[in-house]
């Protein structure tokens, strides 16, 4: 076996499988399994399967997931550049197809980066609802917001936040939870060695700890007759069947949900949950902190660990993965009557065809706008005039467009004529001015004041400096080329396509320029591979000036 695993880790997984411990021992020999995940906001499958450049074979629980051959390298085609797919571990598509998400759906991804999950999840709103998707680690975040602009997900906010602080703000809000909760990973050690590394440091004991408080904290978040799925890549039954046994004990107003297994999946074991407290082992931390709280003793609770056989362990010696736990817990209360999007119905943020604003600013104040929810502006009504140097160290701190601040007024006339000429049908939800960038909200914004927010919305772009508007790559990534007044097509089989994509100017005639009705040929083109969107350029007299931002390119 070329992995080392952890002796203690060896020896529970040997008490506990008995006579499979041989062949789950006989995985670690064995490949990992590689796999992708189509993006049916950008793609159909059945477009995707035909175009594929990579041979397919179905995941038995994810319809839009495929193995591909390990050797394969999806992130260095353009597909990749333009969202079509996501490469991401078979196993780790299972909590959401658990989750079973519907349009209009109102769903929270509360440990999400770096955002697999929650671009799955975005494909099965199909744009309709809400998603709000949380990381605590920031520098986590900033992979996590790119993948939500990459697979053009139109209807996200992406939070830095702690579970209690947004749970300050969203009460009873969402129908759905998923909470792929940290945990000691044991299910990742073939996949990634630097796990097997990691265990001591992530201890069980640490794990669960951080486990208990989060879903406690996501319960209130629940809407009645909501849904949550608890997930974790670990082995452990203290992080497992004992973790749910422990919140249905604290929260008798849910149950754990059938959860339709595959053939290749196993049942939840909480006869292992039972073993350690009867010999004292394993939950003595999570036991005595629950006595602590006054809870009964979960040897008085057998319906609640009984309950656990419904969950579903995925094997790595019988599914084509690697380790995972799912379980569904579901609310018992009455579902409301309003949920989804019903319940906060975005209005357009501009119609196309729709008059443009009398008139744009000559230039924007510099006198700062309102500043992103959870920060505050130190910038004075007058502020000195900045040498390069120290504009180009502000600058960075920034993201990747804005380098001065405009007043809010100035950013939503200037985003609002764009659009006006730019598109040719109408934006969803709330136009809000952050940090000067302007977003479609789908959230009612006073959500989000006081909140650590990495992306406020939908980012449509910023104005500079000198009065104009910049689109922003998230909006590009998400039209369909018919919604851009202007939009070129080039081939994945040609050089163009990564010519583009690393950035660099192409020379063509207008001719190859699809236009809306009397649209000049000159200005922004949405850039698009094979019929898939993928950024901005602006074209003038044979030239299309490249706006593929810096931290997406082609570094192939």
């Amino acid at each position: 076996m070329g992995i080392q695993l952890p002796p203690l880790f060896e020896s529970r997984m040997r008490q506990w499988l008995g006579g499979e411990y041989e062949e789950f021992i006989a995985s670690y020999d064995r490949s990992r399994y590689a796999g992708l995940r189509v993006n049916t906001l950008k793609i159909g499958l059945d477009e995707f399967r035909a175009s594929s450049p990579f041979a397919l074979r179905p995941i038995p629980w994810c319809e839009t997931g495929f193995y591909i051959d390990e050797n394969e390298r999806p992130g260095k085609h353009p597909y990749y550049h333009t969202g079509l797919y996501y490469i991401q571990e078979p196993s780790a598509m299972e909590p959401v197809e658990a989750l079973r998400v519907s349009p209009g759906d109102r769903v929270l991804d509360l440990c999400a980066a770096p955002g697999g999950k929650s671009t799955q999840i975005a494909a099965k709103l199909r744009g309709e609802g809400v998603l709000v998707t949380n990381d605590i680690s920031m520098e986590r975040t900033k992979a996590l917001a790119k993948n939500i602009e990459m697979s053009g997900v139109r209807n996200a906010v992406v939070l830095n936040e702690t579970p209690e602080r947004i749970a300050e703000k969203f009460p009873a809000y969402f129908d759905k939870i998923l909470v792929d909760a940290p945990c000691s990973g044991e299910g990742m050690f073939r996949k990634d060695p630097d796990a097997v590394r990691q265990w001591e440091k992530h201890s069980v004991e640490v794990c669960t700890v951080m486990q208990r408080d989060i879903l406690d904290t996501v319960a209130s978040m629940l809407a009645p007759g909501g849904r949550i799925v608890y997930s974790t890549c670990t082995f452990s039954p203290e992080e497992n069947e004992a973790m749910i046994a422990l919140f249905l004990a604290r929260h008798p107003d849910f149950v754990v949900g059938e959860l339709p297994h595959s053939p290749l999946f196993a049942p939840g074991r909480p006869e292992w949950t039972a073993g350690l407290i009867e010999s004292g082992g394993g939950l003595s931390p999570l036991l005595h902190q629950a006595a602590e709280d006054g809870e009964p003793p979960l040897s008085s609770r057998p319906e609640a660990l009984a309950q656990t056989a419904r969950a579903a362990r995925i094997w790595p010696h019988l599914a084509e993965g690697e380790g995972h736990f799912v379980c569904v817990l579901e609310h018992t209360g009455e579902q409301a009557a309003l949920s989804g999007s019903a319940a906060a119905s975005p209005g357009p943020v501009i119609g196309a065809g729709e008059p443009r604003p009398a008139e744009s600013p000559a230039g924007l104040r510099r006198t700062g706008g309102p500043a992103a929810p959870g920060r505050t502006s130190d910038r004075g009504a007058s502020p000195r005039r900045e040498d390069k140097s120290a504009r180009q160290a502000r600058g960075r701190r920034k993201d990747a467009y804005i380098r001065e601040e405009a007043s809010e007024e100035s950013v939503r006339r200037v985003c609002l004529d764009f659009l006006a000429a730019q598109l040719t049908a109408p934006l969803r939800g709330t136009l809000l001015i952050s940090g000067g960038y302007a977003y479609a909200c789908p959230v009612e914004p006073e959500r989000l004041r006081g909140l650590k927010v990495r992306r406020s919305g939908f980012q449509l772009g910023m104005v500079n400096a000198g009065g104009r508007f910049v689109p922003s790559n998230a909006l590009a990534a998400a039209l369909t080329p018919g919604e851009s007044v202007r939009s070129v097509n080039l081939s994945s089989s040609l050089p163009e396509a990564v010519s583009y994509l690393k950035g660099e100017t192409l020379t063509f005639g207008e001719e190859r320029i699809c236009r809306a009705d009397k649209a000049d040929s000159k200005g922004y083109v949405l850039v698009a591979i094979d019929g898939c969107s993928a950024g901005w350029g602006k074209w003038a007299a044979g030239v299309l000036k490249n706006e593929y931002p810096a931290g997406w390119r082609w570094n192939g």
